[in-house]
C-alpha cells in the first residue's frame, strides 16, 4: 500500500477536526489542521508498527468532508 486515506470532518459542537482511516481502525482527532496532520502521521506510525500487516503507507491523504443544511 502507498497511500492510506483519511475522512476529515469538522467537530461541530467542540470545535476542532476528527479524522477516520479508510480501511484500518485509525482515529485521531486535533484543535488544529496542524495539530490533526501530526496525530494523524503518530497513528498512522503506531498502528503499522503495532503489527498491522503490510508496510507503512508512503504518503496519508486527507479527504475533507463538509455537510451542509439549509432550508428549502
Amino acid at each position: 500500500m502507498t497511500e492510506i486515506i483519511f475522512e476529515v470532518r469538522e467537530d461541530e459542537v467542540d470545535g476542532g477536526y476528527n479524522a477516520a482511516a479508510l480501511g484500518h481502525d485509525i482515529f485521531t482527532e486535533g484543535d488544529t489542521l496542524e495539530t490533526l496532520r501530526a496525530n494523524v502521521r503518530e497513528a498512522v506510525q503506531c498502528h503499522f508498527c503495532d503489527g498491522a500487516p503490510g508496510p507503512i503507507p508512503g504518503m496519508i491523504r486527507l479527504h475533507f468532508v463538509r455537510d451542509e443544511v439549509f432550508a428549502p
